[in-house]
């Protein structure tokens, strides 16, 4: 559970860096220059990433049960997912989608961790997607407070939607067919 946390503290906590000091941020680009500080980002939050799986398979070794989830909520928690792929796609896809999301990165973890909640009640369950639900919500609130910052991006357009909503659902198919079985090591479906 250890390396889960610490995981999640490095990855979490990188990302959180402009929410909760975005004007030492911003001291540090203008000292470091651009470039060595996403370096840097990217660095720690990669090493962070790699402990949250790293973790999380070990975690999952020795489960602790917190709570049962109903069985009828595993039906919601795949419907809630359903908009997942097509928001992350949306995010790098500016259209309508992302206007009406604003920012639909975040509101993509919202929907992909409140589902996993809903679906998973072992500790280790509860302490990844948990920690991850609320840095979604923090880093949402946190964006009405600060300047938002350029994300690339394709011109916009309004086919960048239909990419996004056709790229995400064929995603959302294939995960729930295959990847999560094979990247994760849990089959959502039987056959």
């Amino acid at each position: 559970m250890n390396v889960l946390l610490l995981g999640l503290v490095l990855f979490l906590g990188m990302h959180s860096v402009s929410i909760v000091m975005d004007p030492w941020r911003d001291r540090m680009v203008a000292k470091m220059g651009e470039w060595p500080w996403k370096g840097l980002y990217a660095l720690v939050s990669s090493v962070g990433f790699a402990l949250i799986v790293w973790g999380y398979g070990l975690a999952r070794h020795d489960p602790v049960l917190v709570y049962t989830p109903p069985g009828w909520l595993r039906p919601l928690a795949m419907l809630l997912l359903v908009p997942v792929f097509p928001l992350l796609l949306a995010t790098y896809l500016p259209g309508r989608i992302q206007s009406a999301a604003q920012h639909p990165m975040l509101a993509a973890t919202q929907f992909w961790a409140t589902a996993h909640l809903l679906a998973n009640g072992m500790l280790a369950d509860v302490l990844l997607f948990g920690a991850f639900l609320v840095w979604a919500v923090l880093d949402r609130i946190s964006m009405t407070h600060r300047m938002q910052r350029p994300i690339p991006s394709v011109p916009p357009s309004p086919v960048n939607d239909l990419v996004a909503i056709i790229g995400g659902l064929a995603l959302y198919a294939a995960f729930v067919l295959w990847l999560h079985g094979w990247l994760i090591g849990v089959p959502l479906l039987a056959f």
